[in-house]
């Protein structure tokens, strides 16, 4: 089965070759935001919530249609059960897979590197295939009956319960105190020109009670390399599909390790009857209270982490909701020893505050955020309420200078002039901020064509060491 999968599978070297070839140029254009944004909102997100149904429903089709929110009836029951069968028989194969990758990688015993690397291979491939069976939903025609999100609003009483202490002294949620939870690590497989493993640790966050984990891209022959932290936007799980548009991968070809850990509610992280990403957009406010928080609390393991393993300096950041992570970290950091706070700052398509993006972001509408949670009580000025704990009210930690920013002029994703007043503001250098005539999902395979802002900051990472 596993080698099936594997033999099935397209190899990603071709699309990865062309993104970043002449066809890459094309691509990155305002034209092809308006697309992928398209096919966000008609395919994947209503795909996606089927999927998620999927995975409830454990083969009932009952189950399925009520965590769906579709009438009974609504398909032919005998081909929903033979779909829903098809999808049990693969989850069950990822789970056998994903339990021996555990074994052979944080398990006892001393794996050979073949193995290893095989094992890799099938647990992208067969997750990839998994995810891949949002497919199986679209013929049934109900992606035009689905919401995109199945929501969770929580009441503004109970939001202030969990988090009104906090607004008044942040350095009760943002301080580090007592002992760093143990990082685990895992074994390690050479890809390319690195070496790769991961590793995890409990979150120190009390509203996730899960585990991080992160994956580690380390360059070949590089003593005490700088260190790039790096988050992931909304809804991407780069560690669970075999065609993803990396744009920091040449980051490692420049000398630098780097570290991508798993958001909360993505990858190995997602709660069963959820999507990657979808339990931050269902139970908004709360959700983005929730995420940023914890993050940030995990991203200062991360550092402590890092600062024991290399004597390099140790950067911050991300793409999109991975950014924002990034320069919340920069701005609270500030209530942490020195040693924790990082060095340099790489941020990509990112804005000023959280509202902007869910007022005024295209990709908010999708969802229906901002009509959503007014349903339930939630006014601009109670959401405003919590900007201390979302957004850096502050100064970052590091020297601007030492920050370098992408931003396209078109992103109305994050919406740009967000993004441009916040850079503006700290001070950022004009030769470390890129603004380009692109939009939220075309920077990213820009960025896999044109490196001058990795360089850029190469430059920064190199000045630090």
């Amino acid at each position: 089965m596993h080698d099936q999968v594997l033999r099935r599978s397209p190899g990603p070297e071709m699309l990865t070759r062309a993104l970043r070839g002449p066809v890459g140029g094309l691509i990155a254009r305002p034209w092809f935001d308006q697309m992928a944004l398209g096919t966000l909102a008609k395919w994947f997100f209503p795909l996606s919530r089927l999927w998620a149904a999927a995975r409830a429903a454990g083969g009932s089709t009952t189950r399925f249609f009520d965590e769906a929110g579709v009438p009974p009836g609504a398909i032919a029951l005998r081909r929903l059960e033979r779909t829903l069968e098809r999808f049990e028989q693969t989850r069950h194969t990822v789970t056998q897979c994903e339990q021996r990758w555990e074994d052979l990688f944080f398990g006892p015993g001393e794996p050979p590197p073949s193995v290893l690397d095989q094992a890799e291979r099938e647990r992208l491939a067969i997750r990839n295939s998994y995810n891949a069976l949002r497919r199986l939903f679209g013929p049934f025609g109900l992606r035009r009956m689905v919401a995109p999100v199945k929501w969770d609003i929580p009441s503004p009483e109970f939001v202030e319960g969990v988090y009104g202490s906090a607004v008044a002294d942040p350095e009760q949620m943002f301080g580090v105190s007592g002992q760093m939870p143990a990082v685990v690590e895992s074994r390690r497989i050479a890809i390319g020109g690195a070496t790769h493993h991961w590793i995890r640790f409990p979150s120190p966050a009390a509203r996730m009670a899960d585990t991080v984990i992160a994956r580690v891209y380390e360059p070949h022959g590089v003593s005490d390399p700088p260190t790039l932290i790096f988050g992931h936007g909304i809804c991407v799980e780069f560690d669970h599909w075999r065609v993803m548009v990396d744009e920091i991968a040449a980051m490692v070809a420049l000398g630098i390790r780097v570290v991508r850990p798993e958001a909360p509610w993505h990858g190995r992280r997602v709660p069963d009857g959820r999507y990657g990403g979808e339990t931050f957009i269902a139970t908004a406010p709360i959700g983005a209270l929730d995420l940023f928080t914890s993050a940030t609390q995990e991203w200062a393991v991360l550092i402590d982490w890092c600062r024991r393993t290399t004597n390099g300096p140790v950067a911050i950041g991300g793409s999109s909701l991975g950014a924002m992570t990034a320069q919340l970290v920069a701005d609270k950091a500030a209530y942490w020893p020195p040693a924790l706070r990082p060095d340099a700052m790489f941020l990509v398509t990112h804005c000023g505050r959280i509202e902007d993006a869910v007022s005024e972001g295209s990709l908010a509408r999708v969802w229906g955020i901002a009509r959503e949670t007014a349903a339930h009580g939630w006014t601009p000025a109670l959401i405003a309420r919590y900007e201390p704990l979302l957004d850096p009210l502050g100064t970052p930690v590091m020297k601007p200078e030492n920050i370098v920013t992408i931003l396209g002029r078109h992103d109305d994703v994050t919406p740009f002039s967000s993004g441009k007043a916040l850079i503006e503001r700290w001070g950022v250098p004009r030769e470390n901020a890129f603004l380009w005539p692109r939009g939220h999902f075309s920077v990213p395979i820009g960025l896999m064509h044109d490196h001058s802002p990795l360089k850029r900051f190469r430059d920064v990472l190199t000045r630090l060491g």
